[in-house]
């Protein structure tokens, strides 16, 4: 089992993981990209004391759809120290949307990428949509969208009155290749304080696996370019490849986090940077106590 390399600060926050519950009680949606299999909140408990995290933020996974059961769920099972990001459509109500306010959801996401590549208006026109839902919440907009696309989008994120959070560092595949456009309009949103992004997914951006470490000129880049807006996830439980409209069993990816942790402390070597993206960051963006 590595060592994280560094003393992982009290109240450190997950900012990016699934729940999958007992698929009878939480069907999956009928049009999804794969089919889950079950990995609940005690499992995903157990790896977090691993790790020393004591916070968590929820995220839906996409082969729920909009059906948020299973988040809610979890965080009612854990009120005091988890927030929640969710999916809604033009169906979710305001009543909805309160009750989800109540107990801790402070986003909405879009995945861009799941569930079929948009055209850049289409995106832009489903972001835009999304901000003015959510506007009156306080809440943000969590996309998950590959980089080129990510570049057609840099202007409308620029446009929004919400706080938008990016991804898994733009979405993994091509990110490594620098000069790319949509890593390139990343950078500039980050230094100019348009958005946010998720220091996740380093297995996903990696073209070599083992250790990952190819992954950490980016993520030592986006950093760089704001320290302010970046929070880090594990992706647990780490959904493996799969095909829009063609759903088959997930397969897990057999990820260290620890492993993901310490490549964080690779990338920010000194200590109150780190502080800033575990627990200062998660704070300000998901509205937990300051201690």
């Amino acid at each position: 089992m590595p060592d994280p390399g560094f003393t992982v600060p009290a109240l450190a926050c997950d900012c990016h993981m699934h729940i999958f519950g007992d698929p009878a009680r939480y069907p999956p949606a009928a049009w999804r990209a794969y089919d889950p299999v079950e990995m609940g909140l005690d499992r995903y408990n157990a790896e977090a004391a691993r790790m020393g995290f004591g916070r968590v933020v929820f995220v839906q996974p996409s082969a729920y759809g909009t059906d948020n059961a299973c988040l809610l769920d979890s965080l009612r099972a854990r009120p005091a120290d988890s927030r929640g990001v969710a999916v809604i459509d033009d169906a979710t109500t305001d009543a909805a949307l309160a009750e989800m306010a109540a107990l801790g959801v402070r986003g909405v996401r879009l995945n861009l990428v799941s569930n079929g590549e948009p055209d850049g208006a289409a995106a832009a026109a489903q972001l835009q949509a999304a901000a003015k839902r959510v506007a009156p919440l306080g809440w943000h907009v969590q996309i998950y969208a590959k980089p080129d696309l990510l570049a057609l989008l840099a202007p409308a994120i620029r446009a929004l009155a919400v706080p938008v959070v990016v991804d898994h560092m733009g979405a993994g595949d091509g990110l490594l290749a620098a000069a790319r456009p949509g890593f390139t309009a990343l950078l500039g949103l980050l230094a100019e304080g348009r958005c946010w992004v998720k220091i996740s997914g380093a297995n996903r951006v990696s073209a070599a696996g083992g250790d990952y470490a190819d992954a950490l000129p980016v993520m030592r880049a986006l950093i760089a370019a704001n320290p302010a807006r970046a929070v880090w996830g594990t992706d647990w439980p780490h959904i493996g490849p799969h095909k829009a409209g063609a759903p088959e069993k997930v397969v897990y990816m057999p990820v260290d986090n620890l492993a993901l942790l310490r490549l964080l402390g690779e990338a920010a070597p000194d200590t109150a940077t780190r502080r800033a993206i575990l627990v200062d960051n998660p704070a300000t963006l998901y509205g937990f106590p300051a201690n």
